[in-house]
């Protein structure tokens, strides 16, 4: 393989790695599982970005390996991303509004008395 070759990979890992962080599928660094829904979509859509502007330029392997990557991290994403909308569902029955709104009752004001 050459070095682009696997330098190319080595981003393609990069890429992956922090995006399986960005889903709280591993640790970061610092032990830490934290879940960035956002980034992980801006890195799925790097990563398919590149796949269009690498195509044909890529051997079989490397395109194989780079569509596995993206498959998994979309499948993952929308699994997170379902999760996410269970949650707030789930909230929303845990607490359901009232059909009308209770408004704040004004205070009634005391008339002046008048001075004699």
């Amino acid at each position: 393989m050459e070095q682009n070759d696997q330098l190319f990979m080595q981003l393609l890992y990069m890429f992956h790695s922090s995006a399986m962080q960005g889903l709280g599928k591993i640790a970061d660094s610092t032990g830490q599982v934290n879940r960035n829904l956002e980034y992980v979509s801006q890195t799925i859509d790097l990563m398919t970005m590149l796949k269009e502007k690498t195509k044909g330029n890529l051997s079989e392997e490397m395109e194989k390996m780079l569509e596995g990557m993206l498959s998994e991290l979309r499948l993952n994403y929308v699994d997170e991303k379902s999760k996410t909308s269970e949650k707030v569902e789930e909230k929303k029955e845990a607490n359901p509004k009232k059909d009308k709104e209770e408004k704040p009752k004004a205070k009634k004001k005391k008339p002046k008395k008048k001075k004699k």
